[in-house]
C-alpha cells in the first residue's frame, strides 16, 4: 500500500527480502537497483534500442524515461488503426498528463467530452478523470505522453 511504502521510505518500517522483491518487481527494477546510487545522476541516457515497451493489442508504449522514475514520465505511443486504450472510464492516479500528437490523428474522450486531435495538437488533463484514447483513422498514429508525477 502507499502508506506502507511511505513508512519504508521514511525508515519507520523495515522490509523483508521478499517484500523488496515485490516492490522492485512492481517498479520494473531489480532488488539491486533499489540500492544503486549511480542512478542519481543529473542525466540518464535511454538508447532507442533499450527503451522498455508496454504492449496491448494495437498499442505500443515506449518508455523514454528510465526507471526508477523521478518526477516525470514520458512515453511515445503508437496506435494502430482502430486501437484504443479501452473504455471511457480509464482512471489512474491524479497526475497531470500532456498528450501531443506527433503523427496522425487520435480521438480522446475525457469525462463526457470528445476531442479529435491531429498532428501538432496537444491536450492536457488530470489522469483522475475518466479518459480514453482511440485511433479512428485508417493510419497509425504516434503520440507523446508527458506525465507528472509518474503514474506507472
Amino acid at each position: 500500500s502507499e502508506s506502507f511504502l511511505s513508512q519504508v521510505e521514511r525508515g519507520k518500517s523495515g522490509v523483508s527480502v521478499s517484500i523488496l522483491h515485490t516492490i522492485a518487481s512492481a517498479l520494473g527494477l531489480t532488488v539491486a537497483d533499489l540500492f544503486d546510487d549511480t542512478n542519481n545522476s543529473i542525466y540518464r541516457v535511454v538508447p532507442v534500442k533499450d527503451r522498455p515497451m508496454i504492449q496491448v493489442p494495437g498499442v505500443k508504449k515506449y518508455m523514454l524515461t528510465r526507471q526508477p522514475l523521478q518526477s516525470l514520465e514520458v512515453l511515445e505511443c503508437e496506435y494502430e488503426p482502430g486501437a484504443s486504450t479501452g473504455g471511457r472510464g480509464h482512471i489512474h492516479g491524479d497526475s497531470q498528463e500532456l498528450l501531443i500528437i506527433l503523427e496522425g490523428e487520435l480521438t480522446i474522450s475525457i469525462e463526457e467530452q470528445t476531442h479529435i486531435i491531429k498532428t501538432g495538437d496537444s491536450i492536457e488533463y488530470r489522469s483522475s478523470l475518466p479518459h480514453s484514447v482511440t485511433n479512428v483513422s485508417k493510419t497509425t498514429a504516434r503520440a507523446l505522453f508527458v506525465i507528472s508525477p509518474p503514474s506507472l
